[in-house]
């Protein structure tokens, strides 16, 4: 990508990752768990497409969103609560069956660990599903802090995983990148104080990624590899 050619260089110690659309192609299982708790419900099921943009602050704006395109009627507090934990059993039973990585993830988490970079992943995904997917994928051991949604009070867009993050690894927040696909990585970026790019293929939740305000827009790790460097 030419933009990313054009991009400055980063001087940060540590680099954060968004999970779902970032490194892992998630969106089969996500889209097969919540159409299997539409059918359960006896509502019709959603396209991959419209589930894909349904992505992104956290499994309880999914199902509450995903029902309501489906056309359930309002829900209360405690039933809504019942569905999540409905669709979160089905999504356990299948996590990570589909899920794939993003190519140049591998590549580009082993060149900025080699540079001397601390990595870590910041996702709004239930804390309990983070590090299956990691291990599941064989990449656990490249990040030395994992913030999942339940870990904080508030989840992206709200800085404060990102505070964590930087506790966690010991660095200030203008000393980490943030790394995603969303305008939710985007806006707890600027929250936090951290630069940020994003990813030219994740789930941007329909927005298209030159309209997200970020530093800059690359396709993949191997180029976020590119532009970051410990001073």
């Amino acid at each position: 990508m030419a933009e990313a050619l054009s991009l400055p260089l980063f001087d940060v110690d540590a680099v954060a990752f968004d999970l779902d659309g970032t490194l892992l192609d998630t969106i089969h299982d996500l889209a097969v768990a919540v159409n299997g708790l539409l059918a359960e419900l006896g509502l019709a099921t959603l396209p991959m497409a419209m589930i894909r943009d349904l992505v992104g602050k956290g499994m309880p704006n999914l199902v509450r969103r995903a029902l309501a395109l489906a056309g359930a009627p309002p829900s209360s507090d405690d039933l809504l609560a019942a569905r999540l934990i409905r669709y979160q059993e089905i999504y356990g039973e299948l996590l990570g069956r589909e899920t794939v990585l993003y190519p140049g993830v591998r590549e580009g988490l082993d060149r900025m660990r080699a540079a001397g970079l601390k990595l870590a992943v910041v996702t709004n995904k239930a804390t309990r599903f983070v590090r299956p997917h990691l291990d599941r994928a064989e990449i656990t051991g490249y990040f030395d802090a994992i913030v999942g949604g339940d870990d904080t009070v508030r989840k992206k867009p709200d800085a404060a995983p990102l505070h964590l993050v930087a506790q966690l690894l010991g660095v200030a927040p203008s000393r980490l990148l943030m790394v995603g696909d969303s305008g939710n990585d985007v806006d707890a970026a600027r929250a936090a104080g951290c630069a940020v790019l994003v990813l030219s293929y994740g789930y941007s939740e329909g927005v298209p990624v030159q309209n997200l305000g970020s530093d800059g827009i690359v396709d993949s790790l191997t180029a976020v590899a590119d532009r970051v460097r410990r001073a």
